[in-house]
Formats: C-alpha cells, structure tokens, sequence
C-alpha cells in the first residue's frame, strides 16, 4: 500500500515499478489525432506524458468514481469551474466505451465509432498511458498502465475535465512553447494554500496548479492566449516569486508531481529567486489533480481511479471547437 506520506514523495511519480517501466520510447511523431494517441496507450506502445502530442486536439483529465459519489462530484465541478472545469462523464454507471458531453451545447468530444474500424472509440480503462488508484481514499498503485481489474461494470462512473495541455499548441503558434514540451519534460505541480467550494463529501481540499516560467514582459500575451481556454482552466491564476509564496509554494524546485522546473540554461529554476533577475517568473495555472487530492481528503470508500499526473486522455474535438482562436494567427 502506497500510503499518503509517500504520496507526497515526488520521487514516487517518477520511478516507476520494475514491472511498470516503459516498454519502448514514446512515438510521439506519427501520433498526429487524439484517436491514434488513445490506440498507442491502449497497445501499452505509450506510457509517456501526453504533452506536446496531437496538437490542437484537446486533453483531458481523468477522475473514477463509484456512482454514490457521483452527484458531490458534479456539484464540486460546478462551484469550482477553473480547477475542475467538467468536460463529459459516462452515459451511464459502469460504461468506459461512452461519454455524455457537459459542454455547453453539448458539444461533442469523443466520435461514437472508431472511424479507422479498429475497435471502440475509446476504452477509458486502457486509452491513457498510466493511471493513479486509490482505495479507501489511499493511494494503493502508481503509474499502472490499465485498470481494467479495478473497474466495476456496475457501478464507476467516469468524469473528464478540462487539461491545460489542451492550450499548449495555442502558445506554441505564438511562439511561447512552454519548457517542459521543448525539453521534454513533465510540467512540475504544486499543492497550494488556495481552497476549493467544498460540495458533499468533498471538502477541506485545496487548488493543484501546474508552473511554466515565462519571461515577465510576455505574461500579459500568455494570459491573453489562454483567457479563452476556460474548459480547459483558463489564464493563469497568479504569477511571480510573491504569487508562488502567496499560494503557500515554498521550493519551487520541489514540484508534488511532475518534474522540477529548470532555467532556460538548465539551472533549477528556484536560483533566479531573490537574485535579482526578474526577467524570468513562474506562471502558475489551475490543475486538472485537483480533484484527486479532492478525494483523497474526502476519505470516501471504495476504489476510486485517475490519470497519473502529466499523462492525459486525449479527445477527439480541437481547441477551435470550444473557443475562438482566430487572435493567435
């Protein structure tokens, strides 16, 4: 049993069990839709972060829930839209080949066949690279590369929300890549002090939010870029050295998952605090772990499932679906 003092070990996001390691190298290059990306997590040919890959096409986060749960969960989301933004849920308890959109208009996000005739659309035990489960509200695997075994036909119900991968290619075009896509990275993720709306059984948890260090002259374009994203999180939630402090972020070299941020020269980013360049700030935004660290402090019973931190389920609609992206080109 992975208990809740190692889950706060960053260490335990990135070592993975010897039965786990990656089989091969992520194939990011020919995954070009979110239907090819879903098909090479569930051929366990993927098992790398999904940031970077399909771009434009949107990524969510996935939170599994037994369905006695499932009303506080939607009541959460919608008090707390810019750390739980709710994209779609199952059709009905049990069901991992089918989502309901609760996007406005009730937009579409995953096709209803597999247009390449190879299968089910999706199968949201095996379709994202690695996943988090939890029992009893503890965290019992990490990394685990299907939960099929863990699913309950009868009774989970799957919810997807809004990930802050889905506005990267948007930054990207603008030529504001964030860091962690050109190096390969995972994006580094912080707990904070900031609270959420409690709803039912969730209550007394705080704000997840992922960091991109931008220079500070470009940070009014970067929220510029991502204000429309808001099914996705939307802009930045704070920024700078006194932000990071302010939202109880004592070691930005200490990410809870993900991995630590560095300087554009390779330096841990936490040695431009205090020295006097400003130049360069971290930018924090709402993040889609929010609701794990959610459940874990609800100490709800029964197992419940989730995306490993930095690996996504990608969808089949494009960011130009949800928001209007004509200021970027």
């Amino acid at each position: 049993m992975v208990t809740e003092p190692a889950l706060r070990d960053p260490s335990l996001y990135n070592v993975l069990p010897k039965e786990e390691e990656e089989p091969g190298l992520p194939i990011a290059p020919v995954l070009s839709s979110g239907l090819q990306v879903r098909k090479a997590a569930r051929a366990k040919t993927l098992t790398a972060p999904t940031s970077g890959l399909a771009p434009s096409y949107l990524q969510a986060n996935l939170i599994v829930l037994p369905s006695r749960y499932a009303a506080d969960f939607r009541l959460l989301c919608a008090r707390n839209p810019v750390p739980c933004p709710l994209i779609a849920e199952s059709t009905a308890p049990g069901r991992y080949d089918s989502v309901k959109s609760c996007l406005a208009g009730a937009r579409d996000v995953l096709c209803d066949k597999d247009e390449d005739g190879g299968g089910d659309c999706v199968d949201l035990r095996h379709d994202i690279p690695r996943y988090m489960v939890y029992r009893d509200s503890e965290l019992v695997r990490a990394g685990a590369l299907d939960i099929e075994d863990e699913w309950d036909d009868d009774d989970h119900v799957a919810f997807l929300i809004g990930c802050s991968y889905s506005f990267e290619s948007a930054l990207g075009l603008a030529g504001l890549a964030p860091r962690h896509t050109v190096l390969g990275r995972n994006v580094p993720m912080y707990r904070t002090r900031l609270p959420l709306c409690p709803a039912g059984v969730f209550t007394g948890s705080t704000y997840v939010v992922s960091m991109r260090p931008y220079k500070l002259r470009d940070v009014q374009r970067v929220r510029d870029i991502t204000r429309g994203y808001s099914v996705t999180h939307g802009e930045p939630v704070a920024w700078g050295w006194e932000a990071a402090h302010s939202l109880g972020i004592l070691d930005i070299d200490a990410p809870e998952w993900g991995e630590a941020p560095v300087t554009a020269d390779g330096r841990p980013l936490g040695e431009l605090q205090g020295s006097g360049d400003l130049d360069e700030v971290p930018v924090f935004w709402a993040c889609g772990v929010t609701p794990q660290e959610a459940v874990m402090r609800a100490n709800i019973k029964g197992t419940v499932m989730a995306h490993a931190p930095g690996h996504m389920l990608l969808l089949d609609c494009k960011d130009h679906d949800i928001v209007d992206t004509s200021f970027i080109y």
